[in-house]
């Protein structure tokens, strides 16, 4: 299933995506697409049997905003340096271990929200990124495969970064990373069942038009079973915790100079395979 919410930030009401296109309505089936939607296979089957009975109303999506797809999300964890060839092109080795950082669950806004500049900020970076969001409880998981198990679903993921406040400023890369609508999420959440295999998923990215981020998750250093495990090991992941899984090359960062920074104006497109497409006009702070 392809579940997404519509309306106004803070409004949004669940819908649905069916197979020919329409935009369906699920208020009347589930109060929203979060965390206890997701760990309640019971209720996942009851919005599949009314799909597949016809019984959802269409809605008119015209105009429409569409929200990020998961909503009350706890934490947002993200991986850092998890593709060969971004890490080549920073200069990195490649980790032993996964680089593990927050976001904050503030940072999140829809696919086509206006994503703002940081007062200050001379080196926003783009970063198209796949997300996995979580549908069971994980600690301790033994396996890449219990890890998988634990994944109700996958999502587009914009993993906006200030690289001043991240690398130059001291201390964490936090900094750098949760910079207000600095987390673009959706449009959809693309149930599991619908991604038979996470490694083998295109990633692209387009600011102004031009094609900058052309990968593909099969080179991924940690794939997203392994990460899901290797993060349970730390902190209990919750139905609902939302993981951003790295991006691959292409980043304004690993460019020659002068590196082509982001500023008010451009327009970024990005997409992963099967998951959707966003689109967002970048503006001052």
């Amino acid at each position: 299933m392809k579940l997404l919410r519509v309306g106004t930030a803070g409004s949004e009401r669940p819908a649905l995506l069916d197979a020919d296109g329409t935009l369906r309505d699920l208020s009347g089936v589930v109060a929203d697409i979060d965390g206890e939607l997701l760990a309640d296979e019971g209720a996942l089957d009851r919005i599949r049997s009314a799909a597949a009975a016809g019984e959802l109303p269409a809605l008119d999506g015209t105009g429409l905003r569409v929200g990020p797809p998961v909503g009350r999300i706890g934490k947002i964890v993200c991986i850092g340096l998890n593709y060969h060839d971004h890490a080549r092109e920073t200069g990195a080795e490649p980790p032993a271990e996964p680089v593990v950082f927050f976001k904050a669950p503030d940072t999140v806004v829809g696919p086509h929200d206006t994503v703002l500049v940081p007062r200050g900020s001379t080196k926003t970076d783009w970063e198209v990124e796949l997300a996995v969001v979580v549908g069971r409880t994980a600690r301790y998981l033994e396996s890449a495969e219990e890890g998988l198990a634990c994944v109700a679903g996958y999502a587009v993921a914009h993993d906006v970064s200030e690289r001043e406040f991240q690398i130059e400023r001291g201390g964490t890369w936090d900094k750098g990373k949760n910079c207000e609508t600095f987390n673009p999420l959706g449009p959809w959440l693309v149930t599991a069942d619908e991604v038979p295999d996470p490694q083998r998923l295109s990633l692209r990215l387009w600011v102004n038009g031009e094609l900058k981020q052309d990968g593909t998750t099969a080179e991924q250093i940690f794939p997203v079973g392994e990460v899901v495990r290797y993060v349970s090991q730390f902190m209990v992941l919750r139905p609902g915790d939302v993981i951003n899984t790295g991006t691959p090359a292409g980043v304004a960062m690993g460019q020659p100079e002068p590196k082509p920074y982001l500023r008010a104006g451009d327009v970024v497109e990005l997409e992963v395979e099967g998951l959707g497409r966003q689109r967002q006009e970048l503006k001052n702070a």
